[in-house]
């Protein structure tokens, strides 16, 4: 019995350990992944001590892809690069004890070491908060080959330009190949000769401008199949009653009214085909109406904060407003116009009188513009009208919504080509590559000499220079940026200089008003008139002119030009002078 009982009780319990088994592992795969996913929840929940400040150079502009260390003795705690406003974010690793001495170490091309060590209070309250905002880190610039192979390479590509030695497109290209061959062929023999690379030239490039030339390229030819530039020229010439010299005044008042409020670019763009249709009609050089044109353009496009390219810069970085640029600038510019028409009317006047002599467009010739003159395409006018219309008022008001002028341009000539349907191929080689190459190699040569800090010490130069005179201050900053922008182009110049402008603006008594942002903006866009290369406009309309069969030479534009830029600069500078 109890043998029986004994066996019994075996036979019951067995069974009840051999399932335990199952029911144990299967709770064990349930709180495996439970448990793990807590620790790894844990982890998480741990707060990485994070490191923040600026890098900005002598001229206090933001410095970008600066190298940042975070080192504790010889180990590294965190590593990043600064942005394109000059910031940088560090992140230590969680869960990590803080050491007590950290050192910031920022390395950068063209520019010295520096090293910050943060101090004893910091390092405490980053131990408590795990965050800390250090103060902004200076860079000084340093003088390595690059710089000087830089400089050369910009100066004998102005030379080659100036001399007329190689094709424009073709000097700016040699100029950036030989940037990027010191670059890539030679920073392996020696670090010193590091420029920049590719990737970092095409920072440089104002892709704004290129693609609103582009975009304005297609559709002007869009436009230009209709007549209308014919019908222009035809209603110019009988506007002016065969009378050249009215003429010339009344196509750069319409220019100038124009650059207020487009883009000088952009006004140019439109402006160039019907002045040379007028120009061949009339038997004279095109490049007697054009000049006046280019340089009305450059002049009175300041008048307004959509004029020109400076201006947004200078408005956005000062804080000046549309009615403001009109109300302070617009008298000075009115009594700079007329002394550029002047100007104008007496060294073409050989041009007028011959046109006058020869009694204008002959019978014939007038028939056949009035033929010509009629609109062949009015359905396809008026939807160009349309477009153009919504274009213009995005160029106006585009700013408020960040819209930029490029991007208008590309979406008006695609809606014009979705419309009409011209033959897109025909369209797309109406488009002057060759000025659209000569502007990007242009930018990345520009681009080279701001890298190396040739700017930057041309700034550091001038603001050394005024020290706290408020009349020397607008002397130096209107002449010296309206000298410079004859070399330099006058966006990046302008860029440079806004940190200086603002430095001297709170240090300079009296110039709290803003006066020296004006000061730029009348030096770096009326400085464009001074040479080929200072302003956009200049080169677009010399592309456009070429392809026509007048070339607009760096030689003739300097000898025009130049005495424009002491006329008009010098008529300016009185007016800021009675203004402020």
């Amino acid at each position: 019995m109890s043998g029986h009982s004994s066996h019994s009780s075996f036979v019951i319990r067995h069974p009840i350990k051999v399932r335990r088994l199952p029911l144990l592992a299967l709770l064990l795969i349930l709180i495996w992944p439970w448990t793990t996913m807590k620790e790894a929840q844990a982890q998480e929940t741990a707060v990485s001590p994070l490191l923040t400040g600026h890098i900005r150079d002598a001229q206090n502009q933001p410095v970008f892809d600066a190298h940042i260390t975070a080192l504790s003795g010889e180990d590294v705690l965190a590593e990043g690069d600064s942005q394109e406003d000059g910031r940088y974010t560090l992140l230590l690793v969680a869960g990590d004890p803080i050491p007590d001495q950290i050192t910031i170490q920022v390395e950068r091309h063209h520019f010295k070491t520096a090293t910050y060590n943060i101090k004893s209070r910091d390092i405490q309250a980053l131990q408590q908060s795990n965050l800390l905002h250090l103060p902004i880190i200076t860079l000084e610039r340093r003088l390595t080959p690059g710089f000087w192979i830089a400089t050369l390479v910009f100066v004998g590509m102005l030379a080659l330009i100036a001399l007329g030695k190689l094709h424009n497109t073709l000097a700016a290209l040699l100029g950036t190949s030989l940037i990027f061959a010191v670059s890539y062929l030679g920073t392996p023999l020696y670090e010193g000769f590091y420029i920049f690379h590719f990737e970092d030239a095409l920072r440089y490039i104002d892709w704004n401008v290129i693609f609103l030339i582009m975009g304005m390229m297609i559709v002007i030819a869009v436009v230009e199949r209709t007549g209308v530039f014919q019908w222009a020229a035809y209603m110019a010439y009988r506007l002016s009653g065969g009378r050249t010299w009215l003429l010339v005044i009344i196509l750069m008042i319409v220019t100038g009214i124009a650059s207020a409020f487009l883009d000088n670019v952009t006004t140019m763009l439109l402006m160039t085909p019907v002045t040379i249709r007028i120009a061949l009609s009339l038997g004279i050089n095109p490049l007697a109406l054009l000049m006046p044109e280019v340089m009305a353009s450059n002049v009175v496009g300041i008048s307004t904060l959509v004029g020109t390219p400076t201006n947004i810069l200078i408005g956005s970085y000062g804080g000046i407003g549309f009615n403001d640029f009109l109300v302070n600038l617009t008298p000075g510019v009115l009594l700079a116009l007329v002394g550029l028409i002047i100007y104008n009317l007496f060294i073409y006047r050989h041009d007028f009188k011959a046109a006058t002599a020869g009694g204008g467009i002959s019978e014939v010739l007038l028939q056949r513009l009035a033929e010509r003159g009629r609109i062949t395409e009015p359905d396809h006018l008026k939807k160009a009208g349309v477009v153009g219309a919504g274009m213009i008022l995005l160029f106006v008001l585009g700013e408020k919504v960040h819209l930029l002028p490029s991007v208008t341009a590309v979406m008006g000539a695609t809606a014009l080509l979705l419309w009409i349907k011209p033959d897109i191929e025909e369209m797309i080689e109406a488009v002057d590559w060759t000025t659209l190459v000569f502007f990007m190699t242009l930018f990345i040569s520009v681009g080279a000499v701001q890298e190396v800090g040739l700017i930057s010490f041309i700034a550091s130069g001038i603001g050394k220079l005024v020290g706290e005179n408020l009349t020397l201050a607008m002397l130096a900053i209107i002449w010296i940026s309206a000298i410079l922008s004859t070399v330099i182009a006058n966006i990046p110049f302008t860029a440079a200089m806004l940190p200086v402008i603002g430095f001297l603006s709170g240090s300079v008594p009296g110039a709290s008003s803003k006066v020296l942002f004006y000061c730029l903006s009348v030096g770096s866009a009326m400085g464009g008139n001074g040479s080929l290369i200072g302003a956009s406009a200049n080169m677009v309309t010399a592309g456009i002119a070429e392809r026509a069969g007048s070339p607009m030479t760096y030689m003739y534009f300097l000898k025009k030009g130049f005495p424009a830029l002491l006329v008009t600069v010098g008529l300016a500078t009185i007016w800021l002078f009675i203004r402020f």
